[in-house]
């Protein structure tokens, strides 16, 4: 026999700007509807009902029995995300769920009793009976955690279902077989009929679904149509229409709308703070990450700013995407006072780490992220990632690709033997030197002697930026003196289809007083040290 779930937040519009500011919770707080004169109380807090403010009320004549009363305006937004976190919490429990609208959900919990099942058992009671009641104490718990009062009750039809999560003692669950005994005593508006079927129903002096359950099918059927039918199996435990599932998000939001316009940029980020918290939860219990952040900002008098972070590596971190949103909107202000806002994640799975049995832990995904995050954050796009190589001849063309550090070997490699093994220091940007050459045998040219342009006390001419920094990179390094042997040139030659090739020659020399260095020539008389060789 199927079996459903329904849970229900009571008072729904309250709950979910509550959600969203928790400090109210203990506060006189109503829900108000409509503007001016028919501005009216549609929820209220438990201090404010106590008081004396009902739903139907009129703002003003609230305000007359509370005048400290904290009025907020109904948030669609709020109540928007609030569903999606109710339905998301639903789908951890079964894959098959409904969105009923404004705080209800109906879910297929078909056969997962045995995931909830004990085995001792309670005496008195049937083992798949208890296994649904600690299903439904889980479900509980699992609303709880995000900030949202629900009940939850199981039967096997919907309306059953909805009927015991609307009960105040929850959870409710009915056995199975007993949904018509359960709800014959109920009243007919239970059910939701239409108007013209109500007040067929009513001149049949029929008073609860009980009475209207006890009648022929097919008298109610030729006298009311359709709808008759379908309200007759309602009233047997009967869905007329089956559970319709609804497709997973592709996306998480959440947002809302504010009560006063903020100008400045710490006040929204306390709030978008809070925001983010319940954005990442809601990812955690989906096991998702955020991989790109889109948030768009309602301005006032009219108009949006809509934005966009892609973040390096999926995470949940707040701190992470708080800090590249405070970076994004330094450096790009909305210029305009900000009423309103809505965050969507785009998610993705977080990265996994293999643990080793006897190496060292690898590092956490999470923190990685997180720490390729704020790097980002830091030095721009761009920036951060893994050096690749180019297909090119220029030994110094890379590109950046996303840091991904390949895996451990599986194995200790053995080092190739060797007389000896030579390390290359590059040198970026290269060093600018002067050179003295002479003519050998042939038409080759040997390298006589080099000389760093920093040494050059007679140059007089006002450097560049660029050349400063070449300088100060010479200055550093000590690099001069007559060659003792001389090889080369390697000729590479990159672009020759281009207007401006890029025609290099290479030498390797050792100078007499010691180091050997890579030099090269790129133009006719521009001379630079690209590397030195170190043992």
């Amino acid at each position: 026999m199927t079996r459903l779930a329904c849970f229900y937040v009571p008072m729904f519009v309250l709950a979910a700007r509550l959600r969203s500011e928790p400090d109210l919770l203990n506060e006189a707080v109503g829900i108000v509807e409509g503007n001016g004169s028919n501005a009216h109380i549609v929820a209220a807090t438990r201090r404010a009902r106590k008081k004396g403010i009902q739903p139907g009320q009129s703002l003003a004549q609230a305000r007359s029995l509370l005048p400290k009363l904290i009025a907020r305006g109904r948030d669609a937004e709020c109540e928007r995300t609030a569903q999606e976190a109710l339905l998301e919490v639903a789908e951890t429990f079964s894959p098959r769920v409904e969105d009923a609208g404004e705080g209800v959900v109906f879910l297929d919990v078909t056969g997962m009793e045995r995931h909830f099942a004990d085995d001792p058992g309670n005496a008195g009671v049937s083992p798949a009976a208890d296994a649904e009641q600690r299903l439904a104490r889980a479900a509980l718990r699992a609303c709880d955690a995000i900030s949202l009062p629900a009940r939850v009750g199981i039967a096997a039809s919907k309306l059953a279902a909805r009927v015991a999560a609307e009960l105040p003692k929850s959870p409710i669950v009915v056995a199975p077989g007993e949904e018509a005994t359960f709800l014959a005593p109920l009243p007919l508006t239970r059910l939701s009929p239409e108007l013209e079927a109500a007040a067929m129903l009513q001149r049949f002096g029929l008073s609860s679904i009980g009475d209207l359950a006890k009648l022929p099918e097919s008298e109610i059927a030729s006298r009311l149509g359709e709808v008759g039918r379908e309200l007759h199996w309602a009233a047997r435990g009967i869905d007329p229409r089956p559970l319709m599932p609804r497709p997973l998000p592709p996306e998480f939001r959440e947002g809302m709308e504010l009560e006063w316009p903020l100008v400045a940029l710490e006040p929204f980020l306390f709030i978008a703070n809070a925001a983010l918290d319940r954005l990442s939860k809601r990812m955690e219990i989906q096991g998702f990450a955020c991989k790109r952040l889109e948030f768009t900002l309602t301005l006032d008098p009219e108009g949006y700013d809509a934005r966009g972070i892609d973040l390096p590596a999926p995470t949940r971190d707040v701190k992470t995407m708080l800090t590249l949103m405070r970076l994004d909107l330094e450096k790009t202000p909305p210029g305009a006072p900000v009423v309103g806002f809505s965050f969507v994640a785009h998610p993705d799975r977080p990265r996994r780490a293999q643990l080793s049995l006897f190496g060292p832990s690898a590092v956490s995904p999470e923190k990685l992220a997180t720490t390729i995050a704020k790097l980002v954050s830091i030095l721009g796009d761009g920036r951060v990632g893994m050096p690749m190589t180019v297909d090119g001849h220029l030994p110094e063309r890379y590109s950046i690709n996303v840091f991904s550090p390949p895996p451990p070997p599986d194995m200790k490699r053995t080092p190739a033997r060797a007389r000896g093994l030579l390390a290359v220091r590059t040198f970026r940007p290269p060093i600018p030197i002067e050179v003295t050459t002479r003519q050998a045998e042939g038409d080759d040219v040997q390298i006589a002697s080099i000389r760093s342009i920093a040494d050059q006390n007679s140059d007089t001419r006002q450097p560049t930026p660029d050349s400063r920094r070449r300088i100060e990179a010479g200055a550093k390094v000590e690099i001069g003196g007559t060659v003792r042997i001389c090889s080369g040139p390697w000729r590479i030659e990159e672009g020759w289809w281009s207007d401006r090739p890029d025609i290099r020659e290479y030498w390797d020399v050792e100078l007499e007083r010691g180091g050997v260095y890579r030099v090269f020539r790129g133009g006719a008389t521009e001379w630079f040290v690209d590397a030195r060789y170190e043992m």
